[in-house]
């Protein structure tokens, strides 16, 4: 039964026209579920939304398919009773709808949808894929970042690989990374090089094209690392509200980063099978399929079996972590440990911080491991440090101790 605040709200849901007698089923079997009041409301408004679309184009509900779906998601909105008009529904609204579809194909009111068609992928990227994973080892995550930045050139490079020359590869790059930050930009570059070497490889361009892509000037070591205080860390981790599923969740995934200083990218992919209980260890897969067994502290290993043991939702998946909100799923990407740790920096009342991402902590139990006296190659085993220079970086944190140490500017020498 849903409750008084739920029904009020869906009484101010605008009509929605043909698929109105569908809506409060609809509502009923979202919270049943397990989505939230707002999730819910916000789920009815996009169907009733489709419906009055459909009904400004004479399209009744037993003729909604995959088609309408695809035209709905590229009409400039001008429909009756809108609050957005010429501006296509974005991605996350149109997956609204395509649920509203999916509740009325389990009805038997349509056919099942297929769904849409998959992208059409180049068949240069589709063999990039593979060999980038059969022959550099990196992970699937990463590669499709690849995918993704390459798809931006590739128009403006062409589709006949054979052609390209030096010139026409660094007057794309230059014209796609101008306006970016050096970080980004870097990423551009980075992508580009490993595809060109891969066509290069395979015969499809001439060779040693990678080698006319400019470098990204960023010289090594010369920031220092953006880390917070031990005594704000631990502000950061109590700001969880344990009385609530997500609190528990939060405060666990912030210990993990804090006093292992794992990646975003592992909190996501951790498995329950990494979890070794009887020797109190994490298994964790880093860059380049590198997997090595951490120690559990106390802390951290407590706080995770609170969440496994009160606070994770029912699931059949392996992931460790999983979104506190329905639909109940693992998390998809990085971004939303980033968000964890953003919302924790607001909660904690902690201002300007030097960064708001995940490798804030990361940065933090590396500087925390130097001042309680680990040398530089525990913290590299630790931080699963691939170079010696990354390492290195940690070492500039004490600045009063490196004011102590530098010497005078000589007096009348020339700078």
């Amino acid at each position: 039964m849903q409750n008084v605040a739920l029904k009020d709200a869906l009484h101010r849901v605008r009509p929605g026209g043909c698929v109105l007698p569908y809506l409060e089923g609809f509502a009923a079997a979202l919270v049943s579920t397990g989505y939230a009041e707002l999730s819910t409301v916000d789920y009815v408004r996009a169907a009733a939304h489709l419906g009055r679309w459909m009904d400004s184009r004479d399209i009744g509900v037993d003729q909604l398919s995959e088609a309408t779906l695809a035209g709905f998601a590229q009409h400039h909105c001008q429909c009756p009773n809108a609050t957005r008009h010429r501006q296509r529904p974005s991605r996350r609204y149109v997956a609204r709808v395509r649920k509203f579809a999916a509740y009325l194909g389990r009805l038997g009111v349509i056919p099942p949808l297929a769904g849409p068609p998959p992208r059409a992928v180049p068949t240069p990227l589709l063999e990039f894929r593979t060999w980038m994973s059969r022959h550099r080892g990196v992970t699937e995550r990463t590669v499709e970042r690849y995918e993704r930045l390459i798809a931006r050139m590739l128009p403006a490079l062409g589709s006949n690989p054979a052609v390209y020359d030096a010139a026409l590869v660094r007057h794309v790059l230059l014209n796609e990374i101008r306006p970016l930050s050096c970080a980004y930009a870097k990423m551009f570059v980075t992508a580009l090089r490993a595809f060109l070497r891969f066509l290069a490889a395979e015969g499809w361009c001439q060779p040693y094209l990678d080698q006319a892509l400019p470098t990204v000037p960023e010289w090594k070591l010369s920031a220092l690392p953006r880390y917070l205080e031990a005594a704000d860390v631990e502000r950061l981790i109590d700001s969880c509200d344990l009385s609530t599923t997500h609190g528990v969740r939060d405060r666990a995934i912030l210990l993990l980063l804090a006093r292992l200083g794992l990646r975003a990218a592992d909190i996501v992919a951790m498995q329950l099978t990494d979890l070794d209980w009887d020797a109190a260890t994490v298994r964790v897969q880093g860059k380049g399929r590198k997997a090595v067994r951490l120690p559990l502290p106390q802390d951290a290993g407590d706080a995770l079996l609170e969440y496994l043991v009160s606070a994770r939702p029912s699931t059949d998946t392996d992931r460790v972590f999983l979104c506190a909100n329905a639909p109940i799923r693992p998390f998809a990407t990085s971004a939303s440990i980033a968000d964890i740790v953003r919302l924790a920096l607001k909660r904690a009342g902690i201002t300007n911080p030097p960064s708001k991402g995940a490798h804030l902590l990361r940065h933090s139990a590396a500087t925390a491991m130097l001042r309680s006296g680990a040398s530089l190659d525990t913290i590299a085993t630790v931080l699963r440090h691939a170079s010696a220079d990354t390492t290195a970086h940690y070492a500039k944190v004490d600045i009063e101790l490196l004011r102590q140490m530098a010497q005078p500017w000589p007096e009348g020498a020339p700078c």
